[in-house]
Order: C-alpha cells, then structure tokens, then sequence
C-alpha cells in the first residue's frame, strides 16, 4: 500500500509554521512498514489545493491530509476533498452537538462558523478521537469499493493529529492494507569525517546493501551539532527480521569506519547525542566535568544540561567571551586570545576554578570579522583529563551559528576519544 501525506497551509509555504507533522506522520507509516513515496504542502487555495490531492489520490492508495479543517473562511480542506471524491457535504449533527458541549464545558457560546466543522462529505465519517473542535475525518474515494482508496483529514494542531494518526488511522491503514511487513530504522552517529569522505569509505557495504536480497538500504544525513548520521532502514516480514538485517548492515559499517561511531539511534529514538555520551562515559568513570568558553558563548554548557542527570557530572561552565574575563578569571597570559597557549591556560584555569576533574576549552573567531589577524572561522580547542591538557586548532569555512556548532560537537568528540582511551587502559 502506497500512502501520500498533505500538508495544507499557507503558512507553511511561507515558512511562518515548520512542517514537522509531515515528518512525524513518515515516522509512523515507516514503523508500520508502509510505503510512503510523496509528502506535499500546499497553501490555502482551492485550485491548487484540488490539484494537489486530486493528483495524490490518482497516485497512491491512501491520502493524509493535515490541516485546513478550522472555522475560518480559509479552512477549506473538507469542501476540497467533496469535490474531489465527487459527494456534498452533510452535517452531522450528532457532531454540532459535542462541539457545541466544548464550548459550553468552558463557559463561551459557540460562534456560528464552528457549524462547519460538522460537515462531513457524504459517505465518510468522523474519527473517534477528537481532543478539539476539529474532528478526523475518514473519507472512502469510490462508495461501490468502501476499502479502496481512502483520504484521512486530520487538524494541523500537532498533539490533536497524533491521537487520530495513532488511534484510527495507522490501525485502518493496516486493516486495509493486510501487509505483514515492518520498516525499522538505524542511525550511526558519526563525527570527523566529511559525508563525500564516509561515501568512498562506505562505497563497497554500499554496493552490497543496495542488492535487494539484503533489504537494507544506507543514507547520509548531515546535521550539524548533531553530527554526520549514517542511516540504515530495513524493510521485512517482521521486526526480528528487520533488526537482523540492520545488525548485519551495522557491523559491516562498523568494520569499516569504526571510532568515528560515537552513537546508536534505533527507530524514533533519539537519545545518544554526542554530549549524552560524553557524560554517560564520564560519569562511568567517575568524574567530574566543567567548561570555559569564548566563541561558542555556553553553547556547550547548554548541549549538556539538555540531557538528564547532568548534574551527576557537570558542574559548571565560565563563558569568558571578553579578553579581560580570559586574564583575571582564567589566568590566561597577555597577549592573542585565539592562540594554543591562550586554550590551553582556559582549560588548566577552569579545572581549578570549577574544582573538576576534566575540562573542555574553545576560543577562536566566529566572524564575520577577523580578530587580531585571525580569520573568520579558525577555533582552539583544548580538554584536561588527568592534568594533561591537549589542544588543537581547526578551520571551519562557515557562517557564525555553524562554526560554533561544529566547534561544540569536536572538542566533545576530542574528550569522547581521550575518555575511551583511557577506559581501555
């Protein structure tokens, strides 16, 4: 079964709103194991609007259409997909009444344009689910074949969509289907190797995941602070033969580009970041981590207290982004600040100050003007574990937010490796 996703909203055209249900609902069709080929947005305009799901439902088996099922006169979805399946639109008056009771339950009269949202398009019907005023919508194209193709309105309101996405549709998409197949997903964070480099790298497990015999299939994902995701999806008759399959892809990905592995995300988790691997590792080996920064102004202080029991571990950061912050504070000696003696003195003075075991230091220029003679982009780096203090320098040819997020993932990358070295000791 082939299922398309619409997404409907001006706002999304322009940027205003950030299409993340369409992504979310790829998600749960993938972990259903069906396919999913298009995902389109379109803005509140009836022409486009009847182009867009009326080529959808020529193309695929099922439509899920997000949004437009408001009160407002450019709430349109509903009368769209009457038009489009060929029936009028009937109220449902049992459902004027139980959104006539949400109103009530709050103390406010009803306005009379929620009237509309108990139209429904003759021969479809109403999903149980129904946290707001907008109710999911089911709605079969041909009335002579009830488990033909079929559309799904569902509200843009996020929490509103994954209720009815979760509750009715997912399970009628595989009643209808009757395919007894799963699609599982792996990611293998990497970190300190460009996409093009792990592309040569990879490019004979490439070859042979891409025979079908394998089932697995592998893509680059590049993102940011997040690092360089290898992402491995398998599609089978079941989970304990998909997961087989991406076990056999990951230890052939494994083989050849080993360290630079830093995590493991199986399906929709999305855990093993590369400063919640850090800490677990740190607090494995009971120690205590704190942080001077310049360029990335807390960036790195921030990555870690997003992951919880952080505080096992890290105690504090000094945000020294004023030269003179660098001399009094971290005893950094007079003279260039983005230089190795000058991260090198951040990251002793910050295990002292901070009273911590191990520590990460990074100054350098984010632009868009050089520094003391200094380009745009060149960043010191430097961690202390067991009172050694190793630094290196590294060039980022990017805007100012990159070159601080990269900056961020490679010095917590620096002190993943030095931890693990030390763990094998």
């Amino acid at each position: 079964m082939n299922v398309e996703v619409v997404a409907v909203g001006t706002e999304l055209l322009l940027g205003q709103i950030v299409d993340t249900n369409s992504s979310w609902i790829g998600e749960q069709l993938a972990l259903a194991g069906l396919n999913s080929h298009f995902q389109t947005k379109v803005g509140d305009n009836p022409e486009r609007m009847r182009q867009v799901i009326q080529g959808a439902v020529d193309r695929s088996d099922a439509v899920i259409i997000t949004g437009g099922l408001g009160p407002t006169h450019d709430d349109i979805t509903r009368e769209i997909i009457a038009e489009v399946v060929g029936r009028p639109l009937e109220r449902d008056e049992a459902l004027v009444a139980v959104i006539r009771e949400m109103f009530t339950s709050r103390g406010r009269e009803m306005p009379e344009s929620n009237l509309r949202q108990a139209d429904i398009p003759a021969g479809g019907w109403t999903m149980e689910q129904q946290p707001g005023t907008a109710a999911g919508l089911v709605v079969p194209v041909d009335l002579d074949d009830p488990l033909g193709k079929v559309i799904y309105a569902m509200p843009g309101v996020p929490h509103e969509m994954h209720a009815m996405m979760l509750g009715t549709v997912v399970p009628d998409l595989m009643a209808r289907s009757g395919e007894a197949a799963v699609i599982r997903s792996r990611t293998l964070r990497t970190w300190g190797q460009s996409e093009s480099g792990l592309g040569e790298m990879l490019a004979g497990v490439i070859d042979y995941l891409d025979d079908p015999a394998h089932g697995v299939t592998l893509a680059f994902n590049a993102s940011g602070i997040e690092g360089l995701k290898i992402r491995l999806t398998a599609k089978a008759i079941d989970d304990p033969t998909a997961q087989a399959a991406l076990d056999d892809a990951q230890r052939r990905v494994t083989d050849v580009v080993g360290p630079i592995i830093f995590g493991i995300d199986h399906d929709n988790d999305k855990s093993h970041s590369m400063e919640a691997v850090v800490l677990a590792e740190l607090k494995a080996q009971g120690l205590t981590l704190g942080t001077a920064e310049s360029l990335t102004g807390g960036m790195i202080s921030a990555r870690l207290v997003d992951v919880p029991g952080a505080s096992a571990v890290f105690r504090g950061g000094l945000v020294s982004y004023a030269s003179d912050l660098k001399f009094t504070m971290l005893d950094v000696p007079e003279g260039p600040v983005v230089s190795e003696a000058a991260v090198r003195a951040m990251a002793a003075g910050a295990v002292k100050l901070l009273g911590v075991d191990v520590s990460i230091a990074v100054t350098g220029v984010a632009g868009p003007d050089p520094q003391d003679g200094v380009e745009p982009g060149t960043v010191w780096m430097a961690t202390s574990l067991d009172g050694k203090v190793e630094a290196h320098m590294a060039t980022f040819p990017a805007d100012r937010n990159r070159i601080r997020q990269y900056t961020t993932i490679t010095v917590m990358n620096a002190l993943r490796l030095r931890l693990a070295d030390r763990s094998a000791t």
